[in-house]
């Protein structure tokens, strides 16, 4: 078994509260534009974000209904906000309110827009605490940290 000691999963990136997270998608989700905030808050080169879908930031911690509702909402042609807990490229998250909308070109969608701002501190441990009861419910899934003494780890290192 291999122990990684470097895993962050529990280290938060703080939204700098000056400044905007914004990214572009195809009409897939795969991104085409992501700005040079976007790539430090994730840990990505903005090169290695364009051409990938973005759901390469999503949390394991989301419920899946969270996104069916925003694509539900985009393809009636209605912009979506919420909250959204995302996936760092070393495996720390960030906390976002994301605003996204479709943009149009002679009436025809061609593209989708995010904007997302910080979060603070009570609304990140609110939503942690709901998205946790909607995957308990709708998933069956759970959220389980366990402690244990490094003389286990060392034991199944063998």
């Amino acid at each position: 078994m291999i122990v990684d000691k470097s895993f962050k999963m529990f280290i938060e990136t703080e939204v700098p509260e000056n400044e905007l997270i914004i990214s572009r998608t195809d009409l897939n989700g795969v991104i085409t534009y992501a700005n040079d905030t976007f790539a430090k808050i994730s840990g990505y080169e903005p090169e290695e974000l364009i051409g990938k879908p973005h759901s390469i930031v999503r949390h394991p911690d989301m419920p899946k209904s969270v996104f069916k509702e925003l694509w539900d909402t985009l393809k009636r042609g209605e912009s979506w906000s919420g909250y959204i807990k995302n996936l760092r490229k070393d495996k720390g998250y960030y906390w976002v309110y994301a605003h996204i909308s479709g943009v149009y070109k002679d009436g025809k969608l061609v593209e989708y827009k995010s904007v997302r701002e910080p979060v603070a501190k009570p609304i990140k441990i609110k939503m942690q605490n709901h998205y946790d009861e909607l995957r308990e419910k709708e998933e069956n899934s759970c959220r389980i940290v366990i402690y244990s003494s490094c003389d286990i780890l060392d034991k199944l290192k063998e």
